[in-house]
């Protein structure tokens, strides 16, 4: 039996480099490997707790299922759908939240985060939160839950949530008998955070991202922005503690890496190493890069993809959801 994994985006801004190296570029080397069974998705409805407005929630969610396809997924040797495609996903989703204690929501670290920031300037604890915030975990474990995943390739600050599916497990297989697989999460240790423009994490949240398919001269600019030390040309540099080299490593081969790292301790101004970076990256995202236009020029096709992936989702998903309320007492055929 191959082992199944999935992995999800959720639309709230563009795909940014942050999203490739520690999510995609991961999840999509799952899809070479014959002993797995690869499921990738649109995780629309997660991105509706920051997105209300209609347009932005479908351009963007286009977005992310176009990325996928631009970056080489193949439809046909993976599952490939829309979360929202998967109403399943929603009714284990309230299950899941009766067996979910309100407590471990409260420790949940994206909650945690604006309690402590609302807290620190004097606001309601609980000022810009709503429900589906509060209880993201519990959606995201359902997304986990339905397909028995075995292993969810995540960045390092979504550890947790995986960690939170699996209590989520335990408690109720300890309550009906063995039900659902307990996942386990993988991260690439080297890319688990990726730092931005300015030296932080990259994210949306923060404005520093750089858009995975961002046209050459934008992308350059960008490229231009990021931060660095003041050791002047000539100077050694350390290749492993530059967001330049972290990025360069992603998009070149290894003879390259392995030259751009002796040009770093050999003293590589920067100026010419963010040149060397555009280049390697620009080579690289072409073909994808106009994929991705294409798609995203094509809205029904893209649909259709997702749909028929839905599809093929929902014959996985829907037995497991009948066993779940057959167990439970809600479905009494």
């Amino acid at each position: 039996m191959k082992k199944q994994v999935l992995t999800g985006i959720k639309p709230t801004g563009r795909v940014h480099l942050g999203n490739y190296i520690g999510a995609i570029k991961p999840a999509l080397e799952f899809a070479q490997n014959e002993e797995y069974m690869p499921a990738y998705f649109v995780a629309d409805y997660h991105g509706l707790t920051k997105i209300h407005d209609k347009e932005e929630m479908n351009l963007l969610s286009r977005g992310i299922a176009a990325t996928w396809l631009a970056l080489g997924l193949n439809p046909e040797k993976a599952i490939f759908y829309r979360q929202s495609d998967v109403p399943d996903i929603f009714e284990l989703s309230w299950i899941l939240a009766c067996f979910s204690p309100k407590g471990l929501m409260n420790r949940a670290h994206a909650y945690k985060s604006i309690v402590e920031e609302n807290i620190e300037i004097g606001r309601e604890a609980d000022t810009g939160v709503n429900m589906g915030l509060f209880t993201y975990p519990i959606l995201m474990a359902a997304d986990i839950l339905l397909f028995q995943t075995e292993i969810v390739p995540v960045g390092r600050d979504q550890i947790q949530h995986v960690e939170i599916a699996r209590d989520i497990v335990e408690s109720f297989n300890h309550t009906y008998g063995d039900t659902f697989t307990l996942p386990q999460y993988v991260i690439e240790k080297e890319t688990a955070v990726l730092p931005g423009l300015d030296g932080r994490k990259m994210s949306k949240s923060y404005n520093n991202t750089i858009p995975l398919f961002e046209e050459p001269k934008k992308l350059q600019k960008l490229i231009n922005k990021i931060k660095t030390d003041s050791s002047p040309p000539g100077a050694p540099k350390d290749p492993d503690a530059s967001v330049i080299y972290s990025l360069y490593k992603e998009f070149a081969t290894d003879i390259q890496t392995s030259e751009m790292r002796n040009r770093f301790l050999s003293g590589i101004s920067w100026g010419e190493a963010k040149k060397e970076l555009f280049d390697v990256m620009n080579v690289y995202l072409e073909e994808p890069r106009d994929r991705y236009n294409e798609l995203m020029a094509s809205p029904e096709k893209l649909n259709e993809v997702l749909l028929q992936g839905a599809e093929k989702a929902r014959k996985k998903t829907r037995p497991l959801l009948q066993e779940v309320k057959r167990k439970i007492g809600i479905l009494h055929s």
